[in-house]
């Protein structure tokens, strides 16, 4: 699964996970995680860290 761009795209991404039976809503949502936490620890674009 690719990351959500924006909100509305998280948005998308979280009714399609919600619609699915529960074992394939557990690996969607772990994947989901994953790719959020990649972006979330790369940290904003152009920004560079101490």
């Amino acid at each position: 699964m690719e990351p959500a761009t924006d909100r509305s795209d998280l948005l998308s991404d979280l009714e399609i996970i919600e619609s699915q039976p529960l074992a394939q809503r557990a690996e969607a949502y772990e994947a989901l995680h994953d790719a959020l936490a990649r972006r979330l620890e790369s940290g904003p674009a152009g920004v560079s860290r101490p």
